[in-house]
């Protein structure tokens, strides 16, 4: 069925790579477009890190078929090859002061269970990786969950039973903010110095129930703290290589990539042109400052109905300008360079990067743009595969197997 799709796909992978000239789209160019798009619908696709949940709690849609918001609906995932997308209950860091985090968190996971019994055909929720082999399927999406903040742990372990019987697969141990379990890579206070005892207990358990650790967004020194607790390996649900993005704590730099690699684990890829490349950063910081600047000589208060049209317009005229899939293939260059193959994946964070994803990879139909250009470097085919979801299943399936024993 998706390969029927293929040639209205590949046009796709064209357009959105901004192939509109006979010198890109000369026959090689069409040649390598309907390989990747090929052995991207063939490819057991993992994405990590889509924020689905929380953005349809915010403006609902029925995601079952078409729409025009989000990086993510079904037509979409299935064009682009995409297989088993973790769903991110993201509990914003404010619930750790007003309380409510394990309610909300509950509810979000039965906002994905409510998409998969209304459109049975076109998603599935899955809680292993026998459930992905036995549930795969032409034109099924497979909706696994991870938790974006440990803040629902709401400092009682048995929580961690609750949520993986719920269904949670991963835990990211913090978000913008240090909490009870660990720093936070945004959070100058160091509250913990890195994981606190209880954040500890927190990864032995996740450990011992089966649930992946999730080292994105947790200081550096929580991440050396977690390689000394962890038995089992860990991921990196949505992160990318420090290497191109000095100073930015949030990316991994290459000595932990080196640790993480030790640990048998995996650093899966955000797209976000942000977390691409420093320039980005810094034309978003000028535009920041330049904005500022125009709001106080109008005289605009930036909370405001005229400041926000004001800021809207400004944005609107002065663009940031993004980063391309190339700079996606020089992350995954970069991490397979230090450490080889096995120890990198696709983590896009879909709806939670909002309007920075790079030039090609706009939304869930575009990861063929990504295998094409992986090929066009000189990747094999199976190591293409690994990079779009075998190296991640990998470590699911090891956790599991490291909580049986």
């Amino acid at each position: 069925m998706r390969l029927a799709l293929s040639l209205a796909v590949a046009a796709l992978a064209l357009t959105a790579s901004g192939c509109s000239s006979t010198v890109c789209c000369a026959p090689d160019s069409v040649d390598l477009a309907s390989r990747a798009l090929a052995l991207t619908q063939d490819a057991l696709v993992v994405d990590t890190h889509i924020d689905v949940p929380y953005r349809l709690r915010e403006s609902p849609d029925d995601i079952s078929g078409p729409t025009d918001s989000g990086d993510f609906d079904h037509p979409r995932a299935v064009a682009g090859g995409l297989d088993v997308a973790f769903m991110s209950i993201y509990i914003p860091a404010s619930y750790q002061e007003t309380g409510g985090a394990r309610a909300l968190a509950d509810s979000l996971i039965d906002g994905v269970e409510a998409i998969a019994e209304a459109a049975p055909d076109q998603f599935a929720v899955v809680r292993s990786v026998d459930d992905v082999a036995r549930l795969r399927d032409e034109g099924r999406v497979l909706l696994a969950l991870g938790m974006e903040n440990g803040a629902p742990v709401e400092g009682d372990l048995r929580n961690l039973r609750h949520f993986r019987d719920r269904g949670i697969r991963y835990v990211t141990l913090t978000h913008s903010r240090d909490n009870e379990i660990s720093d936070s890579s945004y959070d100058d206070a160091g509250t913990h110095g890195g994981l606190s005892d209880f954040g500890r207990d927190v990864v032995r358990e996740m450990n011992r129930l089966g649930i992946m650790v999730d080292v994105s967004h947790i200081s550096d020194a929580a991440f050396d703290d977690v390689m000394e607790v962890t038995a089992a390996p860990v991921i990196a649900s949505h992160s990318s290589a420090r290497h191109f993005t000095p100073g930015f704590e949030r990316n991994l730099d290459d000595a932990r990539i080196r640790r993480l690699a030790e640990n048998g684990g995996v650093l899966q890829i955000n797209f976000g042109s942000t977390f691409l490349l420093k320039r980005v950063q810094d034309d978003r910081d000028a535009l920041r400052a330049r904005l500022a600047d125009a709001l106080e000589a109008e005289g605009l208060d930036p909370d405001s109905d005229e400041g926000r049209a004001f800021a809207a317009d400004f944005n609107r005229e002065n663009p940031l300008r993004l980063a391309e899939v190339t700079d996606v293939a020089d992350h995954i260059d970069h991490v397979v360079g230090l450490v080889g193959i096995d120890h990198v994946g696709l983590g896009s964070d879909y709806d939670g990067v909002g309007p920075t994803l790079p030039v090609g990879l706009e939304d869930v139909s575009t990861y063929p743009n990504l295998t094409a250009e992986l090929l066009r470097r000189g990747y094999s085919e199976a190591d293409i595969r690994k990079v779009l979801g075998e190296n991640v299943m990998r470590v699911w399936r090891e956790v599991e197997a490291m909580a049986e024993e």
